[in-house]
């Protein structure tokens, strides 16, 4: 259970989160040594000054709907960095893709690594919306530009996480480029799937509680 938890992304999103809910998240992440926590950017800076190094902190930019421009994208990267956050996942922008602007998915994909710098860059190219085309371009996009993540879904969208999506990644990426399933992930079944399919990192709410209940029943 515990080398499962260390791939997860402890993710709470809502956009009703309370204090109250990230405080429990954090929690739970440092006593579970959770990959990081994913959260809103408006709770970076607290959580920072709350727990310092004692966790990862990642944040989504453009999310969920990916159609921001670059400029604004980037303004969020850099906010989100100074107020201490570890690693970002974007979304790309879902209608450039469907244009078939490849290359200015590219292009934004590449400007917001060079401001992450060392700092880990997930790509959410929500695939539920795309054809498999569009995925396998999108796959080329981000290993060009030099992410480290590609990253299924955001959750919000018609559809989360597939085997095939993982199967096609894993054709179509670099050597260099990890995958983060998300979306839909709510089985203590689907954790140990996604992990086995070579996934690096798990994005959900739910692993945490499964885990637990898990332990509880062999106990």
């Amino acid at each position: 259970m515990n080398e499962m938890l260390r791939k997860v992304d402890h993710t709470l999103l809502k956009a009703y989160a309370t204090w109250e809910d990230i405080r429990k998240l954090c929690e739970e992440a440092v006593e579970y040594h959770t990959a990081s926590v994913c959260v809103p950017p408006s709770y970076i800076k607290r959580i920072h000054d709350t727990y310092g190094d004692r966790l990862t902190i990642c944040t989504v930019v453009g999310f969920p709907l990916g159609y921001s421009v670059t400029e604004a994208k980037l303004a969020e990267v850099e906010q989100a960095l100074k107020d201490g956050c570890d690693e970002i996942d974007m979304v790309i922008n879902i209608g450039d893709v469907k244009n078939g602007h490849y290359e200015k998915v590219e292009q934004e994909i590449r400007t917001l690594k060079k401001a992450c710098g060392d700092h880990i860059l997930k790509v959410i190219i929500e695939t539920c919306y795309l054809t498999k085309e569009e995925k396998i371009a999108m796959c080329k996009a981000v290993t060009n530009a030099g992410a480290d993540y590609i990253k299924t879904s955001t959750g919000f969208g018609t559809g989360g996480a597939i085997k095939e999506d993982v199967e096609l990644f894993r054709e179509h990426i670099g050597p260099d480029v990890k995958i983060k399933a998300a979306g839909g992930i709510s089985t203590l079944e689907d954790l140990k799937l996604f992990i086995q399919l070579g996934c690096d990192r798990v994005g959900t709410s739910k692993a945490v509680g499964l885990c637990i209940e898990a332990s509880k029943a062999e106990d």
